[in-house]
C-alpha cells in the first residue's frame, strides 16, 4: 500500500520539476533568438530604409539640378561666377550619382 501512495504523491512534484527544468533549458535559446531578432535586419526593413535613402538622394539630385539651372541661366547672362558656380554644382551631381548607396 505504502508502494502505491508515495508514486501518486511524488507525481506532481516531479510535474513542478520538470516544468522548471524546461523553462530553465529553454531560456538560453529564447534569449538568443531575442538577440538575433535584434540584431539583424529584416528584409522589410532593409527595402524601406533602401526607399528612404533613395527618396533622399532624389530630393538631393532636384535640388543640385534646380540650382546648377538658375546659375546656368545667369552664366548666359554674363556672370562668371555664375559660371564656375553651375560648373561646381554639375561635378556635386556627377559625384553624387556615383556614390554608392548606403545600406
Amino acid at each position: 500500500m505504502r508502494a502505491l501512495i508515495l508514486p501518486l504523491v511524488a507525481a506532481p512534484l516531479l510535474a513542478g520539476c520538470v516544468s522548471a527544468v524546461k523553462t530553465v533549458v529553454t531560456a538560453p535559446v529564447k534569449a538568443v533568438g531575442q538577440v538575433a531578432d535584434w540584431s539583424t535586419t529584416s528584409q522589410d526593413e532593409a527595402d524601406r530604409n533602401r526607399g528612404r535613402e533613395l527618396r533622399k538622394r532624389e530630393e538631393q539630385m532636384g535640388k543640385l539640378s534646380r540650382q546648377r539651372d538658375k546659375a546656368a541661366e545667369k552664366c548666359r547672362d554674363g556672370d562668371e561666377e555664375q559660371c564656375r558656380r553651375a560648373e561646381v554644382l554639375d561635378h556635386e551631381i556627377e559625384a553624387l550619382m556615383a556614390a554608392p548607396y548606403q545600406d
